[in-house]
């Protein structure tokens, strides 16, 4: 019985060191040694600074700042360990690019990006090329384009059929990347589409059954693409799987409470965790799981603050660091889920 108390404490939810900066719409990349890369986003200011999570201590500690402030930016860890950021905003929109070198800390500008974008996706393709979509300039943007490492160059690829911000990619097993969703202005899509990196075009593929934006979208152990909740006309609940083998969607369980701008996890055991948000009942601390097998959510302990526009980072021990976000107030806090 004693035993079986203490496996239960250790599941969930528990406090670790926080952030030196408060900092939301922020970007977060688990690192080939195993931290944690945290970049940019904003309080009451647009930040360029960064800072890495140590999993063997639990500490916070400063690294070098990026060259441009930015938020709504993107980060991918490249082939060779580095860690590309992309564009974003700091009151201006950016085309500019940077690597972050792990083994120094430091900084460098490369190539910039043929089109300023914000709120846009980045993908790492199975050949170490960087496919970026869409975002948002003045207009919302079709255009793609593709980072090659060994040249630090950008080059111009197809464009989407349609414009999007605020959407998702997803790299499937095929090599092939999934866009899903997003918006246009004040227009949510539900529209879906495939690129191809061999040809370099896209494909439209069959639509979700609901419009979103603000979602998110995970690749389950079985190769189908899981899409949860989202804000459509309003903030949704619903959630439903993409089959790269059919090409088409299916709805399965709703989650229990409907969010927006929140995260998802794959967890070892191939649940997905999801956490935080806010929707019609405001800024959320309840997280619950998604069990590929039976298509269900269950709840599972609530973090110690709601929080939206944070970040989600699965530990090479299993665990999820969650950083940042705001609930009315930009928090610098961090916890972490035992699976």
């Amino acid at each position: 019985m004693i035993l079986i108390i203490y496996i239960f404490c250790l599941i969930g939810w528990s406090n670790t060191n926080s952030l030196d900066i408060a900092r939301y719409n922020h970007a977060a990349s688990r690192l080939t040694n195993g931290k944690v890369l945290v970049t940019g986003g904003l309080n009451s200011i647009i930040l360029n600074s960064a800072a890495l999570y140590d999993p063997s201590t639990g500490l916070w500690a400063a690294t070098g700042n990026m060259s441009n402030a930015r938020c709504y930016h993107t980060e991918s860890v490249l082939p060779n360990g580095n860690v590309l950021v992309t564009g974003g905003s700091n009151g201006m929109n950016l085309n500019s690019a940077e690597l972050y070198d792990v083994s120094t800390g430091l900084w460098t500008v490369t190539g910039n990006m043929i089109f300023a974008r914000y709120a846009h996706t980045a993908s790492v393709l199975t050949n170490g090329q960087v496919l970026v979509t869409g975002g948002t300039n003045t207009i919302p943007v079709n255009g793609s384009e593709l980072y090659d490492p060994s040249t630090g160059a950008w080059a111009i690829t197809g464009n989407m059929n349609y414009s999007r911000y605020a959407h998702t990619a997803s790299v499937l097993a095929n090599g092939k990347v999934l866009v899903a969703g997003g918006a246009i202005g004040s227009i949510y899509l539900s529209s879906a589409e495939l690129y191809d990196p061999s040809t370099g075009l896209w494909a439209i593929t069959a639509s979700m059954s609901y419009a979103r934006a603000y979602h998110t979208a995970t690749v389950l152990t079985n190769g189908q693409v899981l899409v949860t909740s989202g804000l459509g006309i309003s903030s949704l609940n619903n959630a439903e799987l993409y089959d790269p083998l059919t090409g088409l969607w299916t709805v399965t369980g709703n989650m229990n409470y409907a969010r927006y701008a929140h995260t998802a996890s794959i967890l070892i055991n191939g649940k997905v965790l999801i956490a935080g948000g806010t929707g019609t009942s405001g800024f959320l601390n309840s997280t619950e799981l998604y069990d590929p097998s039976s298509g269900l959510w269950t709840t599972t302990a609530s973090m110690s603050y709601p929080r939206y526009l944070h970040t989600a980072s699965v530990l090479t021990n299993g665990k999820v660091l969650v950083t940042g976000g705001s609930n009315g107030v930009s928090l610098n806090s961090s916890e972490l889920y035992q699976p």
